[in-house]
């Protein structure tokens, strides 16, 4: 069995930062950071692609006796259910395969979350509806009144409440919301653009607050962006 080492923490950021926290196996692309446990604690696994030692799944694929088996390009982000899978069938997933995954996932990601280029205004705006019904029902229900007692006690239930639902589902919306208008704003009126800019502010205040914890109030959600491509 070949010495193990850790792999360095830049590898790791690099590894969970081409997966775009997704599982990288294509018919499965599930969300590595579930938002059952809050959007902040991950259940990825790091996949060696070919084995230490000589023993492993795809030992036989070994480029050469120097190979560097905790490199990035060695590496592939999984669930746990897919990492058990490849590594119990590698016949049926070589070393070739686990490759074209990891090179082609932001592709098929980007597909799957639909961030496309659309023909008409009419696809772009199905494409983008429900996301922004998923968090305005969130907000709703969950947001903060301004100067309520939850707004000044970030300790309170209610306010962990709502900073769990940013991170976990308002904010990963608002991202592939974010994306979706900005390969068709073509489509989109000058009026829609500036929303668009407002949007982007508004989603950057929330990041700084609820990711970075900086204090400050992101500016409110434009009513605009409510009758984008419609």
């Amino acid at each position: 069995m070949a010495d193990r080492k850790a792999i360095p923490n830049a590898t790791k950021l690099r590894l969970f930062a081409a997966a775009s926290g997704h599982c990288q196996k294509p018919e499965c692309l599930d969300a590595l950071f579930p938002s059952e446990m809050g959007g902040d604690k991950h259940i990825a696994e790091m996949a060696h692609v070919i084995p230490h030692g000589d023993k492993g799944p795809r030992h036989e694929e070994r480029p050469s006796d120097n190979f560097d088996v905790d490199a990035f390009e060695n590496l592939i982000l999984l669930c746990p259910t897919c990492h058990t899978m490849v590594d119990k069938d590698p016949q049926a997933y070589p070393r070739n395969v686990l490759l074209d995954w990891k090179a082609n996932h932001l592709a098929r990601l980007a597909l799957k979350q639909g961030i496309k280029a659309y023909g008409d205004r009419e696809q772009a705006r199905a494409a983008i509806a429900d996301i922004l019904a998923e968090n305005r029902a969130i907000w709703e229900k969950f947001a903060p009144e301004h100067g309520s007692e939850f707004e000044h006690d970030p300790e309170s239930g209610a306010a962990k409440a709502w900073d769990q639902r940013v991170r976990s589902v308002i904010l990963p919306n608002h991202f592939r919301a974010l994306a979706i208008i900005k390969v068709n704003l073509g489509l989109a009126t000058k009026d829609e653009r500036r929303a668009y800019a407002e949007y982007q502010e508004h989603v950057r205040g929330l990041s700084e607050r609820h990711i970075c914890g900086l204090p400050g109030r992101a500016i409110r959600f434009p009513s605009s962006m409510e009758d984008m491509f419609a």
